[in-house]
């Protein structure tokens, strides 16, 4: 093995004929051709055809019409002046070039009120007035009256005031002359002073009705008192006209 690696020993199967090489190499080139040529051009005389590329453009954003015009500014009116920037610092103090000695007298106040009046008062006010306050003073509201008590009927735990004056009625002539008689109901409405104020005719006799009701009317009873307070009653009264 060491003198074949050395190439000391003669190789007897080495062949050193040329011709035989070209041969092998002509051969293995020719088959080599055929297998390509049939795969080439055997199955499609064309080439492959290769698809177009295809580009995809995006279409640009249509813009926006622009705002309309503002109307023109009329001759009467001023344009709008713009705001004046707001100045987001603290206030700035300056020092003053002379210090003030002492403290000077305020000038420049004109007394408008006379003697007796107030600094920062109202030409005409009166003297000894509020600093501060309203020419003419703060008119109070005026409140509407309350509503009058509603008359209490008699009855029940309300007993009738005792009737102070009673006026008997008249007898009319005409219910006289034809014997007219009977019993007139009335219902009486008495104020808080105990004078009667008005009367309801509540049983009717045509001829006598007149004179119950105007004698009625004249007589005075002595005030309701209720919680303290004096308050209107209604009571029922009865008048009886006879002949004998």
């Amino acid at each position: 093995m060491f003198d074949l690696t050395a190439d000391t020993l003669e190789r007897p199967f080495r062949d050193k004929h040329v011709s035989a090489t070209l041969f092998s190499i002509a051969t293995h080139a020719a088959v080599l051709g055929s297998i390509a040529w049939v795969v080439l051009f055997s199955v499609n005389d064309t080439l492959p055809h290769v698809p177009a590329m295809m580009a995809f453009v995006a279409e640009a954003p249509v813009p926006s019409p622009p705002p309309p015009p503002p109307p023109p500014a009329s001759r009467g009116t001023r344009a709008a002046q713009p705001a004046k920037p707001v100045s987001t610092t603290g206030p700035t103090f300056t020092v003053p070039a002379e210090i003030p000695v002492g403290i000077q007298p305020e000038t420049g106040i004109i007394d408008l009120g006379g003697e007796g009046g107030v600094v920062g008062g109202v030409e005409g006010g009166i003297p000894g007035g509020v600093l501060g306050g309203f020419l003419g003073g703060i008119v109070a509201e005026v409140l509407p009256p309350p509503p009058p008590p509603k008359p209490r009927r008699i009855g029940g735990d309300i007993q009738a005031p005792a009737l102070l004056h009673r006026v008997e009625p008249n007898y009319p002539r005409v219910a006289i002359s034809g014997k007219v008689s009977g019993t007139v109901i009335l219902e009486a409405t008495v104020n808080e002073a105990g004078a009667v104020t008005e009367v309801q005719v509540l049983r009717s006799i045509l001829l006598l009705d007149q004179a119950a009701v105007r004698a009625v009317k004249q007589w005075r009873y002595q005030p309701l008192v209720l919680n303290g307070q004096p308050v209107p009653f209604i009571l029922v009264v009865t008048l009886t006209f006879s002949l004998r």
